[in-house]
């Protein structure tokens, strides 16, 4: 059986916002298997499913970046190691030129865009201006991911945090004004603060569904081992469309106005301008997801430089 530190239980409650204790439980039936805890304590009714599996630790920024005609945006991760690196001026200003590069780029995956001819000086590769910048600035740096939009419609772009988290938002519109632009930028923010997976609901793969039912369906029958099977099936038809309105940006309650959805506030929007707005897809990137930061101790650090 694996060992269960004081560390994975630290890393399971950030996910699941379960209690200590649960959590030790949940890794020690487990074997210490991180994805099989959160199911675990979902099962018990113990961890929410809008907590993300994965802990936000990695430094560095998310930029966007979109072109004058507003028909194409870049947004790409850049990590460094350090926060201190991170607000470092040199180094936003090299994500503002990888920004650019990914704007002017027909490059399909990362390979493909490393080893494209750098933008200001034709003589560089993109992996070779990395190298060089590590090697300034004298600390790590990862370009990790980056995604291009180009569109018939409209794209708008949205930085929260400084560059920790950055969206790009794409819709058809009939009319393109500030109002739709203000409106669009909204919906952005929206997606920076609430996370939603999909557009709209038909977009949810099959299987997620099925897998989230019967995690439902364990955690139902937990909770009312009495309850027989006709009644636990509705209970869970309640509770999935309930998780799935979190999920789906459309069916999220609009942050500035509790009484709307997204697609009523939109519905409004497009009325009031005379012409139907229709979103088309998001891309949501917040920097390290998923990566973990590497903890320094720091005093045996220093007892080791002594030695």
């Amino acid at each position: 059986m694996a060992a269960i530190t004081a560390g994975m239980v630290k890393e399971l409650r950030e996910m699941t916002g379960a209690g200590m204790m649960d959590c030790k439980k949940a890794l020690a039936a487990t074997d210490g298997d991180m994805e099989k805890a959160v199911e675990f304590l979902r099962e018990k009714g113990l961890a929410a499913a809008s907590k993300k599996a994965g802990r936000i630790a990695a430094e560095g920024l998310v930029k966007t970046l979109v072109s004058e005609d507003g028909k194409s945006a870049a947004i790409v991760e850049v990590n460094s190691e350090t926060d201190f690196v991170a607000k470092n001026a040199q180094f936003q200003g090299y994500v503002a030129d990888v920004a650019a590069q990914v704007l002017a780029s027909s490059a399909q995956d990362m390979d493909a865009f490393m080893a494209e001819a750098w933008a200001k000086d034709a003589s560089l590769t993109v992996a070779q201006v990395l190298s060089s910048q590590i090697a300034v600035i004298g600390e790590n740096m990862n370009i990790r991911r980056f995604e291009k939009i180009t569109t018939d419609g409209v794209v708008i772009d949205y930085i929260h945090g400084g560059g920790r988290i950055g969206v790009l938002l794409e819709a058809s519109a009939e009319v393109v004004n500030d109002d739709v632009k203000e409106a669009l930028k909204n919906v952005a923010m929206q997606i920076a603060a609430l996370t939603p997976k999909y557009v709209k609901r038909d977009e949810i793969p099959q299987e997620f569904v099925e897998h989230e039912t019967e995690i439902l369906k364990v955690q139902a029958k937990n909770e009312n081992p009495d309850k027989p099977d006709a009644i636990i099936e509705k209970m869970i038809v309640g509770r999935l469309n309930k998780e799935l309105k979190e999920f789906c940006l459309l069916d999220q309650a609009y942050v500035k106005d509790g009484d709307l959805t997204v697609a009523k506030y939109l519905e409004q929007v497009s009325k009031e301008v005379g012409g139907k707005i229709e979103l088309k897809k998001f891309v949501r990137f917040e920097t390290g997801e998923g990566l973990e930061k590497k903890e320094e101790d720091f005093a045996a650090e220093v007892a080791k430089q002594m030695q």
